[in-house]
């Protein structure tokens, strides 16, 4: 297989939409997350928009991409359960732990997959890291808690910077956190998420993903969490 981003990009947006056949019925509702590789998943499962009966969106920009191609948005509050929550990642480990955010839908994303029964990741190959932290870790958080919780970011080693000139679908602004080595990614997500004044962080380990669909060299790649 081409090593083209763009091309692996495609190849696993398309084989998610293969993963998830035995959930697309009447009467199923599936949760989208938010990205570019995400957009190519959204863009193949609009295609089968009459085997499923809705979706739930991580994001308005991915709720405006399903209308468009035809796809029924339920808000979350609408649906008591869903079988699979499919979204990419800005790293993923080989626990198929997870940092997203980098598209800044951290908080939706992540209570999204929390109501999922399955968290199908969708990435391809460069994503993969023994330990996650090379990506910036985003934080959402309250603007009064900024400061305070950027000062608590360099207590833990990394260096904090605001997110210029955005904010999240909720209103909040994002602190991003290089320098990090995350070895207790579960431990680490915990923690921050208990800070006052952060909505969530990008940590995905407490709810990491189940199955893991990775679009490399050899072509995609089926991981399972152990």
């Amino acid at each position: 297989m081409t090593m083209d981003p763009q091309a692996l990009k495609q190849a696993v947006a398309q084989a998610a939409v293969d993963y998830i056949e035995p959930w697309l019925t009447p009467d199923s509702v599936i949760g989208v997350g938010t990205g570019s590789t995400a957009d190519l998943f959204i863009d193949a499962l609009c295609l089968r928009r009459g085997s499923f009966r809705a979706a739930v969106a991580s994001s308005e920009r991915t709720a405006e991409r399903l209308r468009q191609g035809g796809v029924t948005v339920l808000t979350l509050n609408d649906v008591a359960s869903m079988p699979v929550y499919v979204d990419g990642a800005d790293e993923i480990n080989p626990a198929l732990e997870m940092i997203k955010g980098g598209g800044g839908a951290l908080t939706r994303e992540k209570i999204v997959a929390s109501v999922a029964e399955r968290f199908l990741c969708i990435v391809d190959a460069s994503k993969q890291v023994e330990w996650l932290g090379r990506f910036p870790l985003p934080i959402e958080v309250l603007p009064m808690a900024v400061a305070s919780v950027m000062r608590r970011a360099v207590a833990l080693g990394g260096q904090p910077s605001i997110r210029t000139g955005f904010v999240t679908d909720n209103g909040n602004p994002i602190i991003d956190v290089a320098g990090l080595k995350i070895i207790d990614a579960a431990g680490l997500e915990a923690e921050l998420d208990h800070l006052p004044g952060v909505v969530t962080n990008g940590i995905f380990a407490l709810r990491r993903a189940d199955v893991a669909l990775v679009a490399g060299p050899r072509g995609v790649e089926t991981l399972l969490s152990h």
